[in-house]
């Protein structure tokens, strides 16, 4: 090979790589315009959303935050060491129909905060690692994760997807694409309000979305998925996993979801390569890569004289 084409492999090789490496969280490439109130979503729109199956059955919903990690909740393993019956299906848009573009992968382990007991009692999150790693594609990419600083304000519009009842113990009929719902976040205070007539206490790690009408709220079948809202550079991040509510959808009892970021260490200490919204990557330095890609190119022009 002569010194011109192997400076363009090189370039090529290099540039492939972190292309490859500095894969963006929480930037969907299959847009749609996105339908406010219990809809089908578009196929590929929210390509974080996993299915997880136990005996082949759908039991919840979980959200894809790096290549070899799936983040769900804690209640949807009720013995997480035992995680042989549970399968992971990413890629997915129909529950009830052929997924061309889905990746099946089995769980290796599973990790949930110490002195978890179950959602009313706060902590449900879950850590789900995969038995290999997911490949990028359009249709399976990661969701952002928020720093501890990161504000989800009253009012904010977010949205709520998965496969679950679209009303008490009425399950998605037909194919079963994939749902979308837009919700509001609720204040810590109006939400303990609400919630305060039931006896249901809303813990410092949980935050809820939702109307106080009712009318729209995740369901059964949602949980472990993920609550995300749009940034304002565009981003999606995931401020929360669906953990309970009391019904579906009911007046002055929104849907409660675990508060992610109340669990960005535990998260960060268990998958250091993880992206968190607003922070540095940990294995990437931008500058460093600016000036190795100037250097290969300022190389490569040579060659060609």
């Amino acid at each position: 090979m002569s010194l011109k084409l192997q400076f363009i492999a090189a370039f090529l090789g290099v540039t492939g790589f972190f292309v490859s490496y500095a894969q963006d969280c929480g930037k969907p490439t299959l847009q749609d315009n996105r339908i406010v109130g219990g809809t089908a979503a578009s196929d590929g729109a929210w390509p974080w959303q996993v299915s997880i199956q136990k005996d082949n059955t759908h039991v919840c919903g979980g959200s894809i935050i790096t290549q070899n990690w799936i983040l769900s909740a804690a209640h949807c393993f009720p013995n997480p060491s035992d995680v042989s019956p549970y399968t992971i299906y990413a890629g997915w848009y129909y529950l009830n129909n052929f997924n061309p573009h889905q990746s099946v992968r089995r769980i290796r382990s599973v990790v949930i905060p110490s002195g978890y007991v179950e959602p009313h009692d706060g902590k449900d999150v879950a850590l789900v690692r995969l038995s290999s790693p997911l490949t990028w594609s359009d249709w399976i990419r990661p969701v952002c994760l928020p720093t501890s600083g990161t504000l989800f304000p009253g009012g904010m519009r977010c949205y709520v997807t998965g496969w679950g009842d679209i009303r008490d113990s009425v399950p998605l009929p037909g194919s079963g694409p994939l749902q979308e719902v837009q919700v509001p976040i609720i204040s810590q205070g109006t939400c303990r309000a609400m919630y305060q007539t039931e006896k249901v206490d809303i813990l410092y790690d949980m935050i809820c979305a939702g109307f106080q009408e009712g009318g729209k709220d995740s369901c059964q079948g949602d949980s472990g998925g993920p609550l995300v809202c749009q940034m304002v550079n565009g981003t999606w991040v995931q401020a929360g996993v669906v953990s309970f509510g009391l019904g579906c959808a009911q007046a002055n009892q929104p849907g409660v979801y675990a508060r992610l970021t109340s669990y960005s260490n535990f998260i960060s200490n268990n998958i250091p390569e993880v992206r968190l919204y607003g922070q540095a990557h940990r294995h990437r330095s931008d500058g460093a890569v600016t000036v190795l890609l100037g250097f290969l190119s300022a190389m490569l022009v040579l060659c060609w004289f």
